[in-house]
């Protein structure tokens, strides 16, 4: 059953009733659903469909094409040589069938772009010169490595450009969505235990149909990442290298981020990573970003107008935080339970979370339709004034004169500010003021998993947001 997507498949069906030819690129990270979708959208009936192959030469590729037509219907389909027979002979194919709106769908597109292929010149004649003067094509090309999407389809800057109708960026899921996969599966969880999940897997669908029921989220964390033979216990490793070619440098990138909470800027990476700056650096951090690892952010007040690059990707941030470093077998995840290091995590990857999921902030704020802008935020501190140091986990800069200074804390139970904790928000506050220089209004808020106890101190928080309000 398909979860969501209601707007990407509304998209995809209406590309049925369009008078010319359709071109529509689906694109995101690998197990994020986009052959689910496609297939789910047209109940898996296509009149040709072939899905490229990893790593294999562009004579077995046609093979494999080859094969595809004549298993489809086209038995007289010769050897192909080179992409252009085999468009051709697609081509051929299409003309014969019957009257009506004909769906084409290429999967795992980049994989058929072997090095000297002439693949994608073909690909452009093959749209540009037959399929987009008739009326009677949609034409569907898919794929994992984001980055080649973007760059070879979406932004391609040769025979393609600007020729889609449609790009369907998929995302991973937000917890409203896990949770109803969760339940589709029969899944009997609190949102907490959700969260749990959330804060390993992200919202990436394949990760979550993936839970067994009948046990907890503890137990399965551990059958599938720490068991030897856990379904996800390699899966940093494919994850990566089926994105990119070469992703030792991307990888790199990743290492250094995932030991800062607030990212890094450009120059801060070359150094640290002692990379050369040039073009091929620019497009890493491009590739990781659309491919939904990282994000960038500009910080009000900060010494550098550099973009800050921060590490996002919650099952990335976990391998770091605990499989790179402990596969300690089939019960580990249960031994940490309740540790000083899993608290501390829990605190970190709730902050992750909270970053996946502004809409929903900003919706519980009442400011859906307010321009904004998020970021961490962070000062050094200052002897000569006597000012400590201070960070701030997410800054809403807010389109409307106000700046919120948003508060992320995981707890068990409702988080009761103290008397110490009050006098460090009054300080964070003067702190950003004093730094920044903003003339906005600056109202406190507090994001938490099970509200605040409204004591003496809680007085000078203008809105709280629970755990709950993240899932709407």
């Amino acid at each position: 059953m398909l979860i969501g997507r209601d707007k990407e498949k509304q998209t995809l069906l209406n590309a049925l009733n369009e008078e010319y030819s359709q071109f529509i690129a689906v694109y995101g990270r690998r197990r994020v659903g986009k052959t689910f979708l496609i297939r789910e959208a047209f109940d898996n009936k296509f009149h040709f469909q072939y899905t490229g192959a990893a790593n294999l030469s562009s004579k077995k590729q046609l093979a494999r094409f080859r094969r595809a037509l004549k298993e489809q219907g086209q038995q007289d389909t010769p050897e192909l040589t080179n992409w252009g027979d085999a468009f051709s002979e697609l081509k051929r194919f299409i003309i014969n069938q019957t009257v009506g709106k004909k769906v084409i769908f290429l999967d795992e597109l980049p994989w058929m772009d072997a090095p000297r292929s002439g693949f994608l010149s073909e690909l452009e004649s093959f749209w540009n010169g037959w399929a987009s003067a008739r009326k009677d094509i949609v034409f569907i090309v898919c794929g994992s490595s984001t980055s080649w999407m973007v760059k070879k389809i979406i932004k391609n800057k040769g025979g393609l450009h600007n020729r889609l109708n449609h790009r369907i960026s998929l995302n991973p899921f937000p917890l409203g969505l896990c949770e109803k996969l969760a339940l589709s599966r029969g899944l009997v969880l609190n949102r907490k235990q959700i969260l749990e999940a959330y804060m390993i897997f992200g919202g990436v669908p394949y990760y979550w149909s993936l839970l067994q029921k009948g046990t907890s989220i503890t137990a399965e964390i551990d059958r599938l990442i720490f068991s030897p033979d856990g379904e996800l216990h390699d899966e940093f490793e494919m994850l990566y290298a089926s994105l990119f070619k070469k992703p030792e440098p991307y990888i790199r990138v990743i290492e250094l981020l995932a030991k800062k909470k607030m990212g890094l800027t450009r120059q801060e990476l070359l150094l640290a990573g002692k990379f050369e700056d040039n073009g091929q650096f620019s497009d890493i951090l491009k590739d990781l970003e659309w491919c939904g690892f990282i994000r960038s952010y500009n910080m009000i007040g900060y010494r550098s107008k550099s973009d800050i690059f921060q590490l996002i990707d919650h099952y990335t941030i976990f391998y770091y935080e605990y499989i790179d470093k402990a596969r300690q077998g089939s019960n580990y995840w249960r031994s940490m339970l309740g540790t000083p290091k899993y608290n501390t995590w829990c605190g970190l990857a709730f902050e992750r979370t909270c970053l996946w999921h502004i809409d929903q902030i900003k919706n519980k704020l009442g400011i859906s339709g307010i321009l904004t802008n998020e970021y961490a935020w962070r000062c050094l501190p200052d002897e000569t004034l006597g000012r400590p140091g201070a960070q701030i986990d997410l800054i809403i800069d807010r389109s409307d004169d106000i700046i919120d200074l948003c508060e992320i804390k995981y707890s068990k139970d409702s988080y009761t500010i103290t008397s110490t904790y009050a006098d460090e928000l009054y300080r964070k506050r003067n702190a950003f003021v004093s730094t920044t220089g903003t003339k906005k209004a600056i109202h406190t808020v507090m994001v938490t998993t099970d509200g605040l106890i409204h004591n003496e101190y809680w007085g000078d928080i203008q809105a709280e947001i629970q755990l709950q309000d993240l899932f709407l």
